[in-house]
Parts: structure tokens; C-alpha cells; sequence
């Protein structure tokens, strides 16, 4: 499973709008709107880094409103169970 981190920066007047569109992405698992500045952050799921881009410039992109994007890559997931079983 390969994870990627999408900052996005939309028009303000559109966040929510915005961040309801991408939810509704297939491989889209989750969209927060954050403080800073950026104004959300969408968690990309997919098996295939071929899919990343898919997902990330041919639709994320494409939805109205979104001014522009940052996509990170995960290396590792560190869960809270992890971090436990570590310090253990």
C-alpha cells in the first residue's frame, strides 16, 4: 500500500466544497481542512505509484477551486500500536 500526503490550497470561499469533492475521490481515504498555509490535507491510499499520479493530476487536481497541491510519499506507517510495542 503506498500512502501520500496531499497538501492542497483552494479558493477560500470554496474549502468545504473543495474538500467534499475530493473525499468522494476513489482512493481518497480521508480529508482534513487544517490551519497554516494550506487549507487541507487528503490522505491518497493506492497499491501502484502509477496510481498516485492518476489519482493526484488527472483528478485531485482537476476538481474546481483547488489553487494548488504538494503530495509527500510515506516512506513507514507508524501506528500508536507500533510506537507502543517499540517502547516496550
Amino acid at each position: 500500500m503506498i500512502t501520500a500526503i496531499v497538501f492542497v490550497e483552494a479558493e477560500v470561499a470554496r474549502i468545504s466544497e473543495v474538500a467534499e469533492h475530493i473525499a468522494a475521490l476513489d482512493a481518497v481515504s480521508e480529508v482534513y481542512s487544517v490551519t497554516g498555509e494550506i487549507d487541507l490535507v487528503a490522505m491518497v491510499r493506492v497499491r501502484e505509484h502509477q496510481e498516485v499520479a492518476d489519482v493526484v493530476a488527472d483528478r485531485l487536481n482537476k476538481v474546481p477551486g483547488v489553487l494548488r497541491t504538494e503530495t509527500h510519499i510515506a516512506f513507514r506507517t507508524f501506528s500508536k500500536h507500533d510506537l507502543e510495542a517499540a517502547l516496550a
